[in-house]
């Protein structure tokens, strides 16, 4: 279940009705959590070079379309630094050694820890989170991915796609987990497309469902709408 209450319709604060309804709960052995809608959540985007999903992030955290927090962005390269400082928000670059990327994600914890971040987005971060970091945040780290998986692994995905004449192409948006690409499911769309599509058509129309599906994906989890059950969500 989820229950939204109004706040002026209480003759206490948040805290008071956490206390009131604490017995309760015990009584009959729920698991529960109370989120105070008035509090923005901090959340830290994590990007590499691509900009489409984390310019529609932004946009709409600017119009007050998403409400919440964004204390910084993380990338592992330096191409979009003007993009999110001209929003006022802090840029850190840093870079992959792909002979030691523990190091890199030992930096990566660091600046979430250090901005208490309550939630991570993936707006196409090309790196795989070590299993720490996925057990840590379990719930809290959001990713956005084509929708070809199993069919089309590894790269070029669109290219494999449009030589088997695919008809459908879409994004998807999931928690992740240890297993890579197979969280919990938050979000996902599909477009149709045709043989008159070329490959860089196809990409095109895979990133604007891919920003629609993932700001989708953030603002339901932002408002407390997903409830995790397994590998499945609920999504209100």
């Amino acid at each position: 279940m989820r229950h939204c209450i109004r706040a002026d319709s209480l003759p206490f604060d948040v805290k008071g009705l956490e206390e009131a309804f604490a017995p309760i709960a015990d009584e009959f052995e729920m698991s529960w959590q109370l989120s105070d809608s008035g509090a923005p959540k901090k959340v830290i985007l994590m990007a590499s070079k691509q900009s489409h999903c984390l310019v529609d992030l932004l946009h709409r955290w600017h119009s007050g379309e998403l409400e919440c927090d964004i204390p910084c962005v993380i990338s592992n390269h330096d191409d979009l630094r003007s993009l999110v400082e001209w929003h006022g928000i802090p840029y850190f670059h840093v870079p992959v050694d792909k002979d030691n990327k523990a190091e890199h994600f030992r930096r990566v914890t660091a600046i979430i820890e250090e901005h208490k971040a309550d939630t991570i987005v993936l707006a196409r971060y090309m790196q795989i989170l070590p299993p720490e970091i996925c057990q840590q945040y379990v719930g809290q780290v959001i990713n956005i991915h084509h929708s070809f998986l199993p069919s089309f692994v590894g790269a070029k995905p669109y290219h494999q796609a449009a030589e088997r004449g695919v008809k459908l192409i879409g994004a998807t948006c999931h928690y992740v987990t240890q297993e890579l690409d197979a969280g919990p499911i938050i979000d996902q769309d599909v477009i149709r497309i045709s043989h008159n599509d070329t490959v860089e058509d196809m990409v095109r129309l895979g990133k604007d469902v891919e920003k629609s599906v993932l700001a989708r994906g953030v603002r339901s989890h932002l408002e407390d709408r997903v409830l995790l059950h397994g590998n499945k969500t609920i999504v209100f």
